[in-house]
C-alpha cells in the first residue's frame, strides 16, 4: 500500500486528488507555483509547499525520491509537465503519473518515462457517456483499449440464478468477478451464488463482450 504520494499542480484535478487522499488517510505533499492554491488546500495535504516544479534544486529539496508516487496534474502548460516528468525520472522517483492533455502529449510522456498518463476528462467522459446510454450500467472504467470492467445493476431476467445457471463466461465471454449486494461486496463468487434483486454485477472483459452480455444476458 502506497503510502508517500505528491502532488504536482493544484487545479481542479490535482486538488481534488489532495482532498481524496487526505479523506482516504494518506500522507500527501501538496506542491503548487501559486500561493493561492497552495493555501487552499493546505488543510488537506500533510505538506504544502509554493515552488517552482520545472527547478531541479526545488525538487531535491523537496526529497521526492523518497515518495512512492508523485503525481503531475498541470493544466494546458505542458512544456512544464514534461520538463517536470523528466526530472522527475531522473530523479529516480518510484512512479510518476501525469495528467495529459491531448494524445500528442500523452506520446512525449510515454517516451520519456512516464509510468502512467491520465485523461481525466476523456475518462469520465466515457464513463458518462455508458452510464447515459444504458440503464443498466452505472459505471464503466476502462482498463485498456478494448477491455474494461462495468458495473451492471440485475435485472428480472437473471434475478433468482446461480451464475453456473448464467453461464455468462461460456455464454459471452466475459466474466463476473464480484457482486455488491447493498453493504455487502462479495469476491470472485461461486458458481452456486444466487442473484438477488438490485445486486450490482461487476463484469470483467472485452468490451464487446460486456455489451452483448447487458444487451441479451442480463
Amino acid at each position: 500500500m502506497r503510502k508517500l504520494i505528491a502532488v504536482i499542480g493544484l487545479g481542479g484535478f490535482g486538488g481534488s486528488l489532495v482532498e481524496e487522499f487526505h479523506h482516504l488517510g494518506f500522507e500527501v505533499l501538496a506542491v503548487d507555483l501559486k500561493e493561492e492554491r497552495v493555501n487552499r488546500y493546505s488543510q488537506y495535504a500533510t505538506h504544502a509547499v509554493v515552488a517552482n516544479a520545472i527547478n531541479e534544486n526545488n525538487l531535491k529539496s523537496l526529497g521526492l525520491k523518497n515518495f512512492d508516487l508523485v503525481i503531475v496534474s498541470f493544466g494546458s502548460n505542458i512544456e512544464a509537465s514534461i520538463l517536470t516528468t523528466l526530472l522527475l525520472k531522473d530523479l529516480g522517483v518510484k512512479q510518476v503519473w501525469v495528467k495529459a492533455s491531448s494524445e500528442n502529449h500523452q506520446k512525449v510522456l510515454e517516451k520519456i518515462g512516464a509510468d502512467r498518463v491520465i485523461h481525466p476528462e476523456r475518462e469520465m467522459a466515457k464513463r458518462i457517456a455508458h452510464h447515459v446510454t444504458s440503464d443498466k450500467i452505472i459505471d464503466f472504467i476502462e482498463l485498456s483499449k478494448n477491455h474494461s470492467i462495468a458495473e451492471i445493476v440485475s435485472t428480472k431476467k437473471v434475478t433468482d440464478k446461480t451464475l453456473n445457471e448464467l453461464n455468462v463466461s461460456a455464454n459471452y465471454g466475459c466474466t463476473i468477478i464480484g457482486i455488491q449486494r447493498g453493504e455487502e461486496f462479495i469476491v470472485s463468487p461461486s458458481a452456486e451464488e444466487v442473484i438477488c434483486t438490485n445486486d450490482i454485477l461487476i463484469v470483467l472483459g472485452n468490451n464487446n463482450e460486456i455489451h452483448a452480455f447487458e444487451d441479451k444476458g442480463v
